[in-house]
């Protein structure tokens, strides 16, 4: 099959690498002239434009976008929009807010061109492991890009699905996302607990690699944690920031507008905000509280 790939970051050119490997022809584009020889070196050809692009694939026409959500997003497909025919297909699979998604599928629908989302996981370990694909849009037009999630998914009918009409591909991946803030919280407060225990001196390494096999916590992020604790186990040199890109203050907002009590996802993107206050000033009104009402010492700086 014929695929356009539009950003040719990271995941984006592992992305195109996985599907020139099963057999796809893949044309990029990325302003970045470093980003489109990369790619070039991995069997894929390059075009230095969006309208390169368009002007060197087959029609109907597949497009696969990997670009940072919001205004990236939307400048792109601005561009992309008067280039493209009837009978074309855009796949959005980014991580866009999926009201987003759905307002930009309406203005593709009046020019006839399907649109798709993908929420898309899997990170720098897609490449070798797949990818786990979320996709909301039209059946028939997920149908006919099948052999590319096909190739891109762990295999031909593990890891990919369509979960329902346009818009729901993002927002399965957001809640998945919230789900992961949640699950990565309660694994770092656990070995933060363990490690305090400082007279039993645990090797927190050895209790991940016990953890991971037979136990009801294993999981794949607990495999990636005991890599981590493996290669750092002090955490030696990483600031204790904690940055997140969105989705989990976005799974947070669509809790609160369904009325759906969502307490430890909610939590956990608290604690990464709360990673980012080196100069906390409700710590320290804290602090002049307790001294006020009970004489308590403050502690200086």
């Amino acid at each position: 099959m014929n695929i356009g790939m539009i950003g040719l970051g990271r995941m984006g050119a592992n992305m195109a690498q996985r599907l020139t490997g099963g057999g796809h022809q893949v044309v990029g584009f990325d302003p970045k002239p470093d980003a489109r020889k990369a790619l070039e070196s991995k069997g894929a050809h390059s075009a230095d434009s969006l309208a390169a692009l368009v002007a060197a694939l087959h029609a109907p026409r597949a497009l696969w976008l990997m670009v940072p959500a919001g205004d990236i997003t939307d400048s792109t497909l601005k561009q992309l929009l008067p280039l493209l025919a009837p009978g074309d297909t855009v796949i959005d699979g980014g991580n866009s807010n999926y009201k987003d998604t759905m307002r930009r599928a309406q203005t593709f629908a009046a020019q006839q061109i399907h649109y798709i989302d993908c929420g898309t996981s899997g990170g720098v370990w897609g490449l070798a492991e797949g990818y786990s694909l979320m996709i909301g849009g039209e059946a028939a037009a997920v149908e006919r890009m099948r052999p590319i999630f096909e190739t891109l998914a762990p295999a031909k009918d593990q890891g990919w699905g369509r979960v329902g009409p346009v818009g729901s591909g993002h927002f399965t991946k957001m809640i998945h996302n919230g789900i992961e803030y949640g699950m990565m919280q309660a694994y770092a407060e656990g070995f933060s607990i363990l490690r305090h225990k400082q007279e039993f001196a645990l090797d927190l390494h050895e209790v991940a690699e016990i953890w991971r096999y037979g136990s009801v916590v294993r999981s794949w992020l607990l495999d990636l944690t005991a890599a981590a604790l493996a290669k750092n186990p002090s955490m030696t040199g990483i600031a204790p920031y904690v940055a997140d890109s969105g989705e989990g203050r976005w799974t947070v907002d669509e809790a609160i507008d369904l009325n759906v009590p969502a307490p430890v996802i909610t939590q956990s993107l608290i604690e990464r905000l709360r990673s980012r206050d080196n100069d906390s000033y409700s710590d320290k009104l804290l602090s002049a509280m307790r001294n006020e009402f009970g004489g308590h010492p403050i502690k200086s700086e």
